[in-house]
């Protein structure tokens, strides 16, 4: 007898690939420096969003203030970066596409999990399973234990979880990281967005079979 194939199990990352994070978390940083009395340099820490927030908040405060500020940066968030963060072009019909194959859908990100289902409930993404709080390599386990067959992000860490899970790395440069930096940190696929996401889909599971 032959084994039944496993089901199509695709993971997406969450900021800059399905979601523009960027006037969200700029409302935060905002109120979160008035609060503070730090004058935080908004526009450059919204240019390449994607790691952690204590590393994206360490270079502009005391060491002792960073995990206090991280934890007051999450309290403000749902007030004022949820409503006025819409879905990238292309993030329902990429998560659609998968549906079409009969595929599941698994939200891997660095966000803060409440934080992330915020949005997944807000905008209406069909995602099955939301693992959060994970960066870099460390996306490799959860994307491991669900046998994803590939991984879509905007960012070169991204690209180090999916390649540490052993999946395909699919890249969409509508985060901080151009494409030439995303090929050159090892992704498989560089899509112009994720409007092409379904159109590859299609063609890579027929290569596949």
């Amino acid at each position: 007898m032959t084994r039944p194939a496993a089901p199509l199990v695709v993971g997406f990352d969450l900021d800059m690939t399905l979601i523009d994070t960027v006037p969200g978390f700029a409302a935060v940083l905002r109120a979160l420096g008035e609060e503070l009395g730090v004058d935080l340099p908004v526009a450059e820490m919204t240019e390449r969003l994607g790691p952690p927030l204590d590393v994206l908040l360490a270079p502009h405060l005391e060491a002792t203030r960073v995990p206090d500020a991280c934890d007051r940066f999450r309290a403000l968030y749902p007030d004022l970066a949820v409503a006025s963060v819409p879905a990238l072009p292309g993030a329902h019909e990429a998560l659609a596409a998968v549906r079409r194959h009969g595929g599941r859908t698994l939200l891997v990100t660095g966000k803060y999990e409440p934080n992330a289902r915020r949005h997944v409930d807000h905008l209406g993404l069909d995602v099955d399973e939301v693992v959060g709080w994970v960066w870099g390599v460390l996306k490799a386990d959860p994307l491991r234990a669900a046998g994803a067959a590939a991984y879509v992000g905007d960012h070169v860490h991204d690209v180090e979880g999916a390649l540490a899970a052993g999946t395909t790395s699919v890249s969409v440069p509508t985060g901080g990281c151009t494409a030439d930096e995303l090929r050159a940190a090892g992704t498989h696929v560089v899509l112009p967005d994720l409007l092409a996401f379904p159109d590859w889909l299609e063609e890579h599971l027929a290569a596949r079979a």
